[in-house]
């Protein structure tokens, strides 16, 4: 895959362009044959219909378009999106005539349809009249290769015709362009999307959307968004829904499989914004106003004295951490865990609290949750143990993550399996003996760079201010986790070892 493999995709689709004209030789009728439908009104499930991608090559490249689209309407999605471009992804406008046709006599034999959306790497208005007459009810407009003129101009042609437009944004700039043509054009025939894929490498982040989400709210209070890509199982659906999305676009996983599509659909639909949801979005916004180049976020983990948290606080300390588990060394209780919280907070600082459970049936675990509930402790660190899914209602209110022991390639399965079922972040750990954590080893270097492969690097495992720097700048983590590498004894933080940690991190 080359390198910007967007400006590939925009050079042959010109290209093709000018040898075929606008309709890429399908021979789309002159005017339009289909009424319109509405583009997501209400909360719901884009699917697609998808042969190939550049970053997975085939998907399905023998999906029969038409039967594809009537599955996708049985299985309740709210609308349905198929790719037309020729190169990178193999569709085609043929298959969204097809797909339009099929749902149309689906239509006429009484079933309620969904909407259609032409996704495509459209580059002016007069495309966005091929595709009306092609039979879309919406079309994709990505920000990242349209000027905010340009955009303006398609969505008002789409305006003109009644249909809607998906506008696309991941970037800064993007938001610049949304905000100029949602102030031209009505809201009504605006849909916004962000993508979790970054189109010019097409890694996945799925903290990326909720990064710009509530930026798109200040834009629009009344903004429609959808959660784009990335979605692989009906958790990761979940997931998007609890950080207050109102549709997600279901890529891969549907057009691979369109007659499993129902469960992600029941899943998104089903499960509310939540507390842990707006949490990700809380700690997503973060890192984005962090900027590139930023320092890792830093926890302090087992913490047991005012003393400590309140050094560590003082010392730039992004989130500390208190051990839920009588095997530990560390453990703590809920009253003095509550204090030390509360002295913290007395003195303003803005580090977040994170309680760490490793048996979520034990009364550790549930006291720890309960300080969730009460707002004393701001999330719960699942380590070595099972992590409920986005779609369990039991703890929606209760931000999360998982942490994994990592001592082997057949470890990183665990952490494939937390990211496939909605974790958009994961702890890794070293592995000691029966230890959970605080073991002062470091986890290999290779299975480190495996792992941040996979997402966004949180690091943990025998960090301290001789390594840290040289840990950063190998293996660029997003967070450190740090318990023994700051510590006189188990629990107890030793003051200069603290001051030089993170007199170190001045140089990163």
């Amino acid at each position: 895959m080359g390198k910007d493999i967007l400006k590939e995709i925009i050079e042959k689709r010109k290209a093709d362009i000018e040898r075929l004209g606008l309709d890429f030789g399908c021979g789309v009728p002159e005017s339009r044959t289909r009424k319109v439908h509405p583009f997501l009104e209400k909360k719901g499930a884009i699917l697609e219909i998808k042969r190939a991608s550049p970053s997975k090559g085939d998907i399905a490249p023998d999906l029969d378009a038409a039967k594809t689209a009537c599955q996708y309407a049985k299985a309740g999605a709210s609308a349905i999106s198929c790719l037309t471009e020729m190169n990178y992804f193999k569709g085609s406008l043929c298959d969204f005539m097809k797909a339009a046709a099929a749902l149309d006599k689906l239509e006429a034999e009484g079933h309620e349809v969904p909407a259609l959306l032409r996704k495509d790497f459209l580059l002016s208005a007069d495309e966005v009249e091929v595709s009306y007459r092609a039979g879309a009810d919406a079309v994709l407009l990505i920000a990242r290769i349209l000027t905010a003129q340009s955009m303006c101009e398609m969505a008002k042609k789409a305006e003109e015709l009644g249909i809607s437009v998906l506008i696309e944004v991941r970037k800064p700039e993007d938001l610049e362009k949304l905000s100029y043509v949602m102030a031209r054009v009505n809201h009504k025939n605006i849909v916004c999307g962000v993508n979790s894929r970054d189109l010019k490498d097409f890694s996945i982040d799925m903290l990326a959307p909720c990064a710009l989400l509530s930026e798109i709210k200040k834009i629009a209070a009344d903004a429609r968004v959808t959660f784009e890509s990335g979605i692989l199982s009906p958790d990761s659906a979940a997931f998007a829904a609890g950080a207050g999305f109102s549709a997600i676009l279901l890529g891969e996983a549907a057009a691979k499989n369109p007659e499993e599509a129902g469960p992600f659909v029941k899943a998104f639909c089903e499960t509310s914004e939540n507390k842990a949801g707006k949490s990700w979005c809380d700690y997503a916004e973060k890192i984005r106003t962090r900027g590139e180049g930023a320092r890792p976020l830093v926890k302090i983990c087992g913490i047991t004295r005012k003393e400590d948290a309140l050094l560590a606080a003082e010392l730039g300390a992004d989130f500390l951490g208190f051990i839920f588990w009588k095997g530990s060394k560390r453990n703590v209780d809920a009253d003095k865990v509550f204090e030390i919280v509360k002295t913290v907070r007395q003195g303003a600082y803005k580090c977040g609290f994170v309680g760490v459970i490793v048996n979520p049936e034990d009364e550790e675990a549930k006291a720890a949750f309960r300080l969730v509930r009460e707002g004393i402790l701001d999330k719960i660190q699942f380590h070595s143990c099972k992590v409920p899914g986005p779609s369990d209602a039991a703890f929606s209110d209760i931000p999360r993550y998982g942490a994994v022991n990592i001592r082997s390639e057949e470890n990183l399965a665990k952490l494939d399996d937390l990211i496939l079922h909605g974790q958009p972040r994961v702890l890794i750990d070293a592995q000691s003996g029966n230890a959970i954590g605080g073991t002062g080893k470091t986890v290999d270097a290779d299975l480190v760079r495996a792992a941040s492969k996979r997402a966004r690097l949180w690091l943990a495992g025998g960090i301290t201010a001789e390594n840290v720097c040289q840990i950063i700048e190998d293996f660029q983590p997003e967070l450190i986790d740090v318990a023994s590498g700051v510590e006189s004894a188990p629990g107890i933080k030793d003051a200069e070892k603290l001051r030089k940690f993170f007199g170190e991190l001045k140089y990163v």
